[in-house]
């Protein structure tokens, strides 16, 4: 196509002009210009593959690193619940860092004596179950023996 690569030569510029020319002239070709130049990425709006490929690896790169900083500080004995550091990331703010932990600390005393709690709503429960059969069986009149035929 001699006039893509004419254009292409004159840029981003050329482009546009054409475009609006093709709306002047008859609207369906600047809006087909507009669309071949969207989706060949000539306007640089088409395709960020590209950008994207570069961020995941740099992410990757940023992981992978991480990883090996984690897996070096494991290896040490600095091991504990919080990525091997042995303690909760710092915010910044100790009096915030002092709240965090004691609220913690209170939210998992209480849920230790919720379980606690419901441990022993279930036994008494299951001992009211228990007790209320033995009573419905000690009120039952004795039961008869099944007939047995003569054998004679």
């Amino acid at each position: 196509m001699p006039l893509v690569a004419k254009l292409d030569e004159y840029g981003k510029g050329a482009w546009i002009a054409f475009a609006v020319l093709g709306f002047i002239v008859w609207w369906p070709l600047g809006l087909a210009t507009l669309a071949f130049l969207f989706g060949s990425g000539r306007m640089g709006c088409g395709s960020h593959w590209d950008r994207y490929e570069h961020r995941m690896s740099r992410l990757q790169d940023k992981m992978d690193r991480m990883r090996e900083r984690m897996a070096g500080r494991e290896g040490r004995g600095f091991g504990g619940g919080f990525g091997g550091w042995g303690r909760e990331p710092s915010s910044g703010n100790r009096a915030f860092d002092e709240y965090r932990a004691e609220t913690l600390r209170r939210l998992e005393e209480e849920q230790r004596e919720f379980h606690d709690f419901l441990g022993r709503l279930r036994m008494a429960r299951d001992k009211a179950e228990f007790d209320q059969f033995m009573a419905e069986r000690r009120n039952q009149p004795p039961a008869t023996p099944p007939a047995q035929p003569d054998a004679a």
